[in-house]
This record gives structure tokens, sequence and C-alpha cells, in this order.
């Protein structure tokens, strides 16, 4: 009897301990200010320091080059009219800017259609039940392709799947929550996030290579693999941690409608207008002489098509999007496929704010030679102390993690980050590939358990319909496996994939 007291009072003295956490991370979160107004404030300081820096007469020697960097301010006269005269074009040619929006015209006729939500309840409802844990964590994972649409689809679809099939619907929303979240950038497509970071990135290169271009698919073999592998952890987490935890469930289900006669002819027709759209991208690519490849030495690495991802990308989205709403019923003119897109702008309004103010902040960044200088001094401190290799990109993995427990965002976080740790392995021999991808992993693990995402509340009042009394520190306590799993399992692929020197995706390598 004492034992089980003891017991009991243990489990509550963890809860505890975990609520506190994790009350302490959302009052910490809620304090810090828009991401909007974070970067207008970093760039108030990168003007402030940046003459003091030059003041203080701060400089470094680029290793590269041999030639001496100092830092510049901007609060002289020319840096002040360098700052009004170039604000707009900051911002008119900032690399995010315009390879997001695009992609975005694509993805909004795919989610405003139903396309995606459609497909995404096609590829659940009705599946085998014993392949029925695997494919939620897959089609979580996978589901990032479909933007917002996997957050608000997939944990209340498998909540009712599972609890159609005896399981406790907790676990259904564990598991497709924790998939879309902590497998964030795991993936066997390229899709609008890659896009979006590569950007960052190849504006972060530049400090030190003014000719850098980034790749969206520079990440591409690892992460695609890591697709299948984090399917495999996330399923055993779910069978063998989550799932035994939650026990039996004893409370109300749901019943949820399947796919409808109009639904599925409407897929199949999105079905074969996708694999038409795809025969003619084969067919500008993979012949010797094709469109797409490159016209000196018929290449794919360094080719018109490598260039051409982000429209690709649109039109695999938008084509069967519009194939789908015409068979559904969603589009029928004209008007209703410009109202979709239109509606996908829309909801671009605070990413446009935070891309202007972004792009202001890392050219005042990029101008005052802050970066360089950083980047150089911390590149030499950590050659002299030792610190390079892999503990060194593992170190940067779980910096990122901690700093998402803070910030959700990614772009947010990795416009400032990406200036410092970018340029700083680059001259410690790591391409922007490396440095970006360890970045993502970080991002990515911890997602799941952070309050700060804006899906998280969502993910609560779900599971909240299936027990009124459960709190934040219960759920998170559900999703913690999976990022723990999931932090371990990648670092351990990191390791094996650059002790091997496997390439990070076409034309990507860990060095330069």
């Amino acid at each position: 009897m004492q034992e089980t007291v003891g017991l009991q009072e243990s489990v509550r003295s963890r809860k505890s301990l975990m609520d506190a956490f994790l009350n302490f991370i959302e009052r910490a979160g809620n304090k810090l200010p828009d991401p909007a107004t974070l970067f207008f404030l970093l760039s108030l300081i990168i003007i402030l320091l940046s003459h003091v820096a030059a003041m203080s007469g701060w400089q470094a020697v680029n290793p590269a080059t041999n030639e001496t960097v100092k830092a510049v301010s901007l609060l002289t006269r020319d840096g002040i009219v360098k700052i009004m005269t170039q604000m707009v074009s900051n911002f008119s040619s900032f690399p995010p800017l315009g390879l997001v929006l695009v992609v975005m015209l694509g993805v909004g006729v795919a989610e405003y259609s139903g396309f995606m939500s459609a497909l995404l309840r096609r590829m659940l409802i009705g599946a085998n039940p014993s392949v029925v844990v695997p494919a939620v964590v897959f089609i979580g994972i996978m589901g990032n392709a479909a933007g917002d649409s996997a957050f608000v689809v997939m944990p209340p679809l498998a909540a009712m799947i599972f609890a159609s099939l005896g399981k406790h619907p907790l676990v259904g929303i564990a598991a497709a929550y924790a998939g879309v979240a902590a497998g964030f950038c795991a993936k066997l497509f390229v899709n609008m996030l890659d896009v979006l970071i590569a950007g960052f990135t190849e504006t972060s290169a530049r400090i030190i290579d003014p000719n850098y271009i980034a790749n969206p698919a520079m990440n591409y073999y690892f992460l695609a693999v890591s697709c299948i592998i984090l399917t495999v952890v996330g399923t055993y987490v779910t069978v063998k941690v989550v799932e035994p935890r939650m026990g039996v469930y004893k409370g109300r289900t749901d019943k949820f409608e399947p796919i409808n006669e109009t639904e599925k002819r409407a897929l199949r027709v999105a079905g074969l207008v996708t694999l038409v759209y795809l025969a003619v991208i084969a067919f500008m690519t993979l012949p010797p002489n094709a469109v797409l490849r490159n016209p000196e030495n018929g290449s794919l690495i360094v080719s018109p098509f490598m260039n051409s991802l982000v429209p690709i990308m649109t039109g695999l989205f938008l084509f069967p999007g519009i194939a789908y709403g015409v068979a559904a019923g969603t589009i029928k003119s004209d008007k209703d496929l410009a109202a979709m897109m239109s509606k996908a702008m829309s909801t671009m309004g605070s990413y446009i704010v935070l891309a202007f103010l972004a792009a202001q902040f890392m050219a005042f960044f990029n101008w005052s030679n802050i970066g360089t200088i950083i980047a150089i001094k911390g590149a030499t401190l950590l050659r002299d102390i030792g610190f390079t290799g892999l503990p060194l990109l593992i170190g940067i993995t779980i910096i990122s993690a901690l700093i998402n427990l803070l910030v959700a965002s990614a772009s947010a976080k990795w416009a400032v980050l990406g200036p410092v740790f970018v340029p700083m392995l680059m001259l410690l021999g790591y391409s922007p590939a490396m440095t970006q991808l360890v970045y993502r992993i970080g991002d990515s693990i911890t997602n799941p358990i952070t309050p700060l995402l804006a899906y998280f509340p969502m993910a609560l009042s779900y599971a909240k319909k299936y027990d009124e009394k459960l709190g934040m520190g219960t759920l998170i306590s559900s999703f913690l496996p999976y990022s723990i799993y999931f932090a371990v399992v990648w670092i351990l692929q990191l390791a094996i994939w650059f002790l091997l020197d496997l390439p990070l995706g076409p034309g990507s390598t860990i060095m330069l």
C-alpha cells in the first residue's frame, strides 16, 4: 500500500514539474514580441551596433581572401542614404518573398478546392487496421506538403479512425500531430517550406559568397531517407510507448463520413491530371537533350530544371487542384479559381509584413559587415578550441531545438540564425546546405512540445473532446516521446551521413 502511495506521489510530482516547466515556456514565449516587431527591433539594434562597432574599430581578416573586413556604420550620412534609398529594393529582391508567393498560388487552389483535405481522408479512411499506425505517422510527415491542412485535418481524423478500431483516440491525435510537427522537415517531395528556408540560406551565404545560389532541394536526399526512418520510429513510439500509457478508451466515439462518390471521382480526375503533368515534366528533363537539362553538358544538377523547381512545384499543386475542383463542383468558373488564389494571397499578409522587416534586417546586417566579422571570429575560435566536425553540427541542432521552444516560426528563427551560422560554418569549410540541414532538424524535433506553435491549442481542443479534464502537461507528455526518439534517431542519421560523407541533395555536399 505504501509503495502504491509512493508511486502516486511520484507521478504527481513528475506531472507538477512538467506543468511548471511548460508554464515557464508558455510565459516566456508569450512575453516575446511578435516576429515582425522582433525584426524591427533587431534592425534598430544592428544600426546602433554598426556605429559602435565602426567607432571601436571592429575588424577581422577574411581567411578566404586575406582581406581585412571592417565594421561599417549605418549612422553616417552614406549609411542613412543607403537605408532610405534601398529600402524598397531590399524588399522586392528578398529571395524568399517571390518564391513563397508563387508556390502559394498553387497550394491555395489545392487547399481551397478541397483537394488536399479529400486526399488526406482518402488515404486514411478504410485503411487496413494493421497499417493504420504507420499510415497515420507517414501521412502526417508527408502532410506538410499540404501546408496548414495537415495540422487541421490529420489529428481529428486520426482520432476518429483510432476510436473506430477500438484504440484510444488520443493516441491517434498524438501520432498524427507528432508526425506533422516533429517530422516537419522530412519529406519525399520538395515543398513550399524548402523554398522559403532556401531563400534565407541563400541570403545568408552571400555574406561570404556573393554569387551563391541556393537550391530548394539541397537537403532532399537526407530528408527523403528521414521520412522513411521516422515513420518506423514514430510507429514504434506509438505502439510501444504512447499506446500502453494511454490504456483502454471507454469514452465517446465519433462517426466519420467516408469519401463520397463525387469526391472519389474528383480525386481520380486529379490523379490523372497529376500523372499527365509529371509525364510532361519527365519529357522535359529525362531525354538526353531535354529542354530543362544543362545545354552545355546535359546535367540536371546545375540546370534549368533545378532553377525551375518553384514553378514545377506550383504546377504540382495547381493543376490537380483545378482538376479536383472542376470535377467536385467547387470550381465552377474562372472566378472561383481567381477567388481561391486571392484567398491564398490574403492569408500571406502577415508573412509579407514579416518579409519586409526581415529583408531590412538582413540587408543592414550585411552592409554593416558585423555578420562577416562575427563569422570570421567565431570560426577562428571554434577552430582554435577544436570544436568542429560532428560535435559542432550536433550543437547547432540542439541550440535550434531549444530556441524553437520560444520562437515557433521556422523562417523567423532562420532569418536571425542563418546570417550567423551559415557564414561561420562556410569559413570552417561546411556548405550552406549542411548548416541549413542541422538547423532544420533542430527546428523540427521540438515542434510537438512547444505550446507556442500555432496549432498546439487546436490539438489541445481536439484532445479535450475525448477527455474534458485533459491538461496541457498531459498532452505534451504524450508528444514528448516522439521528440526524444526523433532527436536521437535523427542525430544518429546525421552522424552516419557525416562520417560517410554522403551527398545531402542534388549537387549539395557536406563540405564546400
